[in-house]
């Protein structure tokens, strides 16, 4: 996607901080993070989400908070606005060591890049389709990756679950990120909150006067502070995955690493077998499985496909545009989506080849690039389907063809990815 495609329709981000981010070349080709006001089929998906659920009522008395002055004590991070939330979370936490790793790097070097339509694991209802690796797995990859000493802690009881949090950022003064729900996190505009209990947030400081936190949103344009009790309410948050209050932290670090990691002066020689594992391993989880089993890596494109073309005959017209509806929904909102996370991986391969020396990397940049276009198409020709606009002339078979021609392109992506890495 080019800079200047980066869609700006602004809704329901209105006076709030948080804020899309995407990753688009400019014309000279170069990856670059450029901030969206929100896209329209995203929106009218979201809108349609809406319409289904039963919480009127609860969500018309939702107010939007917005950050305020803080006082407080305050670890000493810069703030940066990422594409997603994990992503962002595991670069602030490596910042606070002096790691200083890019978004597309930390996604990439944990091979972050997936794909899944799982009809046995339902979100809302219905099945879950997701377009990379699953909540927590990045940061346990990455830290295993890079021979960091990491600690990751559920609890049973609320108040030892803050006594923790507060022990670890006021006495062990350390940054802890923190999974939790979004459905009753204040700086959310109201529109944009669902029971989706995997997002992630990193503390970085108590006012205990005013018993407020700190909070490093990479969803937000800026710090942000929640109320004691808020934090509570998210990290606990109800659904039908329990949080249980999980949060993570860095215990320990190599004594070289952040030197090695240097983004001015790269140490080519530790870096670049460590991107190329990673390279290998995410072509493995896109193209290793065999046929009998659809559900992930390109066979579930596939798979997708061809349940899609089945909706209207087996669910009704109803009930398809509503699986339709929550595809475009895991593809443009939850958890920066398809196209996303295709760009952020282009992202990636861009700044692989520069700091490795690889230059046939940028090659593979833009082709992930075409298809994260091929993504993009896809959900723009899907909300005329189920916005059912007049002159539409789309229908799901027709969906079902393009998703199959990316499942096509992402497997011969992949393989011949794969095939160039072997050589180093």
């Amino acid at each position: 996607m080019k800079k200047e495609d980066v869609p700006q329709d602004l809704k329901y981000y209105k006076g709030s901080v948080i804020r899309d981010l995407t990753y688009a070349v400019d014309d000279e080709g170069h990856y670059e993070a450029v901030r969206s006001d929100g896209w329209a089929p995203k929106t009218e998906a979201l809108e349609m989400f809406l319409d289904t659920l039963d919480d009127h009522d609860v969500r018309d008395k939702m107010e939007l908070e917005v950050p305020t002055d803080y006082s407080g004590y305050e670890l000493k991070i810069n703030h940066k606005h990422a594409a997603h939330c994990e992503n962002g979370t595991i670069s602030s936490l490596l910042r606070f060591y002096g790691i200083n790793l890019s978004e597309p790097m930390v996604f990439g070097l944990a091979s972050g890049l997936f794909f899944a339509h799982l009809t046995f694991v339902k979100m809302g209802g219905m099945p879950v389709t997701a377009f990379r690796t699953f909540p927590g797995v990045l940061f346990k990859r990455i830290t295993k990756l890079l021979g960091i000493k990491s600690a990751t802690q559920r609890f049973l009881s609320k108040e030892k679950s803050m006594r923790k949090l507060d022990q670890l950022i006021l006495e062990e003064k350390i940054p802890v990120g923190c999974v939790v729900g979004i459905y009753e996190l204040p700086y959310y505009p109201p529109e944009n909150r669902f029971r989706f209990n995997g997002h992630n947030i990193c503390i970085i400081g108590k006012d205990e006067e005013n018993d407020e936190y700190r909070v490093l949103d990479s969803n937000a344009t800026e710090k942000v502070t929640i109320s004691r009790e808020n934090l509570i309410k998210v990290r606990f948050a109800k659904g039908a995955y329990p949080l249980m209050g999980q949060m993570y932290w860095i215990k320990s670090i190599p004594k070289d690493l952040p030197e090695r990691m240097r983004t001015d002066k790269p140490d080519v020689e530790f870096l670049k077998p460590l991107v190329l594992k990673a390279i290998r391993d995410t072509c493995k989880n896109m193209t290793s499985q065999p046929k009998w089993f659809p559900y992930v890596g390109v066979n579930g494109i596939r798979y997708l496909a061809r349940r899609m073309r089945t909706w209207e005959q087996k669910e009704g017209r109803r009930r398809a545009r509503i699986y339709l509806v929550q595809v475009i929904r895991m593809l443009e909102e939850i958890g920066t989506g398809g196209a996303g996370f295709r760009f952020v991986y282009g992202a990636f391969l861009q700044e692989a080849s520069e700091r490795t020396g690889i230059a046939e990397l940028n090659d593979y940049s833009i082709r992930i690039t075409e298809i994260g276009d091929m993504w993009r198409d896809f959900g723009y020709k899907a909300s005329k389907v189920f916005k059912r606009r007049a002159g539409n002339n789309y229908t799901y078979d027709d969906l079902a063809d393009m998703l199959e021609k990316i499942s096509d392109a992402e497997r011969a992506f992949f393989l011949d990815l794969k095939n160039a890495v072997e050589q180093y």
